[in-house]
């Protein structure tokens, strides 16, 4: 059977409602052909399995994907080209480059390609199409494209274009990020407003904590976002707090029962998951190309729905940068009941991801940063904020760890708040943080940074 002949086995409307037994003998049959052509092709894969005595006869279901190793980011990042198909003789739209997008830094440095072939592009606007109407973005709508324009193509600000052209939606872009020599193309955060503004934009999409700054920036400018009905937010983990922020703060520059869009993905994966409404899971509506399940680190094996471990996913039906059980880097779990809000059968990510490096050891205990943010999220006093763990002397290679919280706070309520912070903090995670205020850009300045970190760890490694 072709890869054609798979594909079209179920219809559109039919793959998003169907029993997970129908999902899973589709993806079984284009992941036997996936496994030939890396088997055959691809210089990574070629060569682990070939270390691990496989062969494409070994891996002919989902099932049988537990016989092959996990593939990290470090694999990845230490040689992307590893990870792209060198077949000559695959048809023309197999091989050929439609753009090259990136990631990550290597560990030289230098960003990590991943290479969309014009077959992937087309596999790409098939489930963008299913997206857009899963998540209502119209033919009528304006979107705008909030993500930096940076000096690598960036995966999302890529993407945008694609989403908005899949279901006939209109998109202009904001161009903010870090200025670039000599040609002065970028645009300030005040121009990125009064672009929302000037084309009575529908729907924002960006990096979360950025479409925020948008809006608080719109506040402070008295800008019209009254034709503005969603915002699309990405790249980082939204807590119901900030979402919550998010949805006020659109309310207050005139947006009219806004709806919050969360999403999930990454650009190695090459596919966004969805929630049909505020805290419902992640739908995956794209599993005829792309197979996602939930393993423990430490064995490799498989873990059951409802487990909580790193979540990998398995390309099904691609020929640019192809990667089989790559773990993403987020602790999850996983189900394939019924979604109670919307009915869809397919897999779902049921819980919010915890990026594995937010759980760190200080003073001697096991803290989950993810939960001092979720709380700075809440604290509407607070504009920015960042997490830094530090040694108490610089100095001192064995000095102790201090917690220092560097905050944004609207200005007359530092000391109230300062204080309601420390004591809250101390109360959660049984550790008491210092306080340093620092300018809003100092923490996250939009104009250089695509995201910000939360987190930063100046330990010294040990």
């Amino acid at each position: 059977m072709s890869v054609t002949d798979s594909f079209a086995t179920l219809t559109l409307p039919d793959l998003l409602h169907q029993p997970r037994e129908e999902i899973r003998a589709l993806q079984n049959r284009l992941l036997k052909e996936q496994i030939e052509v890396c088997y055959k092709y691809h210089p990574f894969y070629s060569k682990l399995m070939k270390k691990e005595g496989l062969e494409p006869r070994h891996i002919q279901t989902s099932d049988d994907l537990i016989r092959l190793p996990a593939t990290s980011k470090t694999d990845f990042l230490n040689d992307p080209e590893a990870f792209r198909l060198r077949g000559d003789d695959l048809p023309l739209e197999q091989r050929t480059i439609w753009k090259i997008m990136y990631t990550s830094g290597t560990t030289s440095g230098t960003p990590a390609p991943i290479y969309v072939t014009t077959f992937d592009e087309h596999a790409y606007l098939c489930a963008a199409e299913r997206r857009t109407d899963f998540i209502d973005i119209r033919p009528t709508d304006m979107v705008a494209n909030l993500f930096p324009l940076t000096s690598f193509p960036l995966g999302a600000y890529s993407r945008a274009p694609d989403e908005a052209s899949a279901c006939g939606a209109a998109i202009v872009y904001a161009h903010t990020g870090r200025p670039s020599e000599p040609f002065p193309v970028h645009r300030s955060l005040d121009q990125a407003v009064r672009t929302v503004e000037r084309h009575k934009v529908t729907v924002l999409w960006g990096v979360a904590s950025f479409v925020r700054r948008v809006l608080v920036r719109a506040q402070e400018l008295g800008a019209d976002f009254s034709h503005v009905r969603m915002a699309m937010i990405t790249g980082e983990a939204a807590s119901p707090a900030l979402r919550k922020d998010m949805l006020n703060r659109l309310r207050e520059v005139g947006a009219k029962d806004p709806k919050l869009c969360n999403r999930y993905g990454s650009t190695e994966q090459g596919a966004s998951m969805v929630e049909c409404t505020d805290g419902s899971g992640f739908h995956i509506l794209a599993p005829d190309q792309v197979f996602h399940e939930v393993i423990d680190t430490a064995t490799g094996k498989r873990l059951p729905d409802g487990e909580k471990g790193m979540i990998a996913f398995t390309h099904l039906i691609r020929r640019g940068s192809v990667f089989l059980r790559y773990m993403m880097g987020d602790v999850v779990t996983m189900t394939n009941e019924s979604c109670p809000y919307c009915g869809r059968t397919g897999p779902r990510i049921s819980s919010q991801p915890v990026r594995s490096g937010d759980i760190l050891k200080v003073k001697g205990m096991l803290v989950n940063m993810q939960v001092v943010k979720d709380y700075l999220d809440q604290v509407v006093e607070v504009n920015e904020y960042q997490i830094v763990i530090r040694p108490m002397d610089a100095k001192d290679e064995l000095s102790m760890d201090e917690l220092v919280l560097r905050l944004n706070v609207r200005a007359g309520v530092e000391a109230e708040t300062t204080k309601t912070v420390v004591e809250e903090i101390a109360k959660t995670i049984h550790l008491t943080p210092k306080i340093e205020y620092a300018d809003k850009d100092a923490i996250f300045d939009p104009a250089v940074d695509a995201k910000p970190r939360r987190l930063v760890d100046l330990r010294p490694p040990r």
